[in-house]
């Protein structure tokens, strides 16, 4: 199957330029101008449009058993949705149970991602350590293409890494080539303050972010930047949502120290009102964690992703209808945490950073794309517009206007955080391994035509690590 879209510009993270581009069994072939297309190819006109490499998703939770439930989304219904928006890849996570092999809850999730129609590739993430930990982390490196280890500092009591577990398995990361993914929450604090603010009887949705405050966060990002930089290992920190962490990223980074940041669409527009809206369910749809914090916190992270302090976007799409978060009527601590965005990530950021001015087009197009490419290993595989590359495109009208509603959209949730947003800029064609999947408003997608993605070690990165470490007794930051 061919594909030749004409007329367009083409939008990479480094440069814009008008050309043609090409495309043939599932690759970019040709991008250049003048492009005539062989006898049987589809063609699309993309005059006044632009086209970009294809959104990737790099934190979504799709069909996770959590908090005493599964997500409303599965595999399929969230790809599909995520295709909607211009999204043709996510990286989503592999969560064992404590005890649990981590090759087992692996190939578990693997059967369920089996109906995916966008690509997609997992974290792994650590929640407690043994030897078959250690082993198994080996095995998904070496065998099963995972690069990526998760560890969440946060829910004590059920999948909390403790700093003994991060110093356990940053180094064993550091000598496979794989990079520590960590969510930044003390979760000792959370846990004291949850059990503080029921004891007062505070037991609505405006205690989740009582008992997350900023402070919370910053502290365990701080911590968990120094542990990595006294281990010399890189680490990437999820969904940064506030001024503490945002500066921790800052320093770090100011001193040498190899750390990454991402952060969401969502805490980039909402602030901490929503939970003491009147409305149970309104107030309950927006429990996640991190929890949206006040105004400020929003200016500090615009200016992080314009300054390159935070290089990624992500949704953490993980959707939750009303009769589940209902499970924490009496209790906010028992909320099942998580909102959606897979599908409107890439409209709101641009029509927020791009049309405000707070972003270019060609940040854009790092921010939703390469540059995950890029941290994660997968480039130039994904994340550009260039001859060999995977044909995973999307075509961009900036001009199209889109008011978002949960009537309207693809994600399998009631409730949509961005609900009634006008948008100026949209996808009018997502293509996936060269075919349309979505042409102008219709999906065409395909259960199980999704790929998965393997993802190489950065073995030479970490060589390079070992020798400089030889000459020191004290572990170098690289620099």
């Amino acid at each position: 199957m061919s594909l030749l879209i004409k007329n367009g510009t083409v939008v990479n993270a480094d440069r814009s330029f008008e050309a043609d581009v090409y495309c043939e069994s599932g690759k970019i072939v040709a991008v250049e101008k003048g492009l005539n297309a062989p006898h049987g190819a589809e063609i699309i006109d993309a005059r006044a449009c632009l086209v970009m490499p294809g959104g990737i998703d790099p934190h979504t939770h799709m069909q996770l058993p959590f908090m005493g439930t599964v997500t409303s989304e599965d595999f399929f219904s969230g790809t599909a949705a995520a295709l909607a928006g211009g999204t043709t890849m996510i990286i989503d996570f592999v969560i064992p149970n404590p005890g649990e092999r981590l090759l087992d809850a692996y190939h578990k999730w693997r059967a369920w991602a089996e109906k995916s129609c966008a690509d997609y590739s997992f974290h792994v993430a650590i929640t407690w350590w043994d030897e078959s930990v250690h082993e198994d982390m080996g095995t998904l490196v070496g065998d099963w293409g995972v690069n990526s280890f998760k560890h969440f500092m946060a829910y004590k009591g059920a999948i909390m890494a403790d700093d003994g577990v991060l110093t356990q398995s940053f180094p064993r990361a550091l000598e496979l080539g794989a990079l520590p993914t960590v969510h930044a929450e003390n979760g000792e604090l959370v846990d004291y303050l949850q059990k503080l603010l029921l004891k007062k009887g505070i037991v609505g949705p405006e205690g989740h972010p009582q008992s997350r405050p900023p402070k919370v966060e910053g502290e365990a990002a701080q911590r968990v930047i120094q542990i990595a930089g006294i281990l010399g290992v890189p680490i990437y920190l999820v969904h940064n949502s506030a001024i503490e962490s945002v500066d921790a990223i800052a320093q770090a980074r100011g001193n040498g120290q190899r750390v990454f940041g991402e952060c969401l669409t969502q805490h980039l527009l909402i602030d901490e009102s929503v939970y003491y809206d009147k409305d149970w369910n309104r107030a309950a749809a927006h429990v996640m964690s991190p929890p949206f914090r006040p105004s400020a916190h929003q200016g500090a992270l615009w200016e992080a992703l314009s300054g390159g302090i935070l290089q990624t976007t992500a949704s953490d799409h993980c959707c939750f209808c009303g009769d589940q978060k209902a499970m924490g009527q009496e209790n906010f601590a028992r909320i099942p945490n998580g909102t959606a965005g897979v599908e409107d990530r890439m409209a709101v950021l641009w029509h927020h950073g791009v049309n405000m001015g707070r972003l270019t087009t060609n940040e854009f197009v790092a921010l939703t794309s390469s540059n995950a490419a890029r941290i994660f290993n997968i480039y130039p595989r994904k994340g550009v517009i260039q001859k060999g590359s995977d044909a995973d495109i999307v075509v961009w009208d900036p001009r199209r206007h889109r008011k978002i509603s949960a009537e309207t959209h693809h994600q399998k949730i009631d409730v949509n955080m961005f609900e009634g947003q006008e948008v100026i800029g949209s996808p009018v064609y997502t293509i996936s391994h060269g075919v349309v999947v979505y042409a102008d408003g219709c999906l065409q997608v395909t259960l199980g035509a999704g790929m998965y993605i393997d993802r190489p070690p950065f073995a030479p990165y970490m060589q390079a690590q070992k020798l400089a470490n030889n000459t020191s007794p004290h572990i170098k930051v690289n620099r």
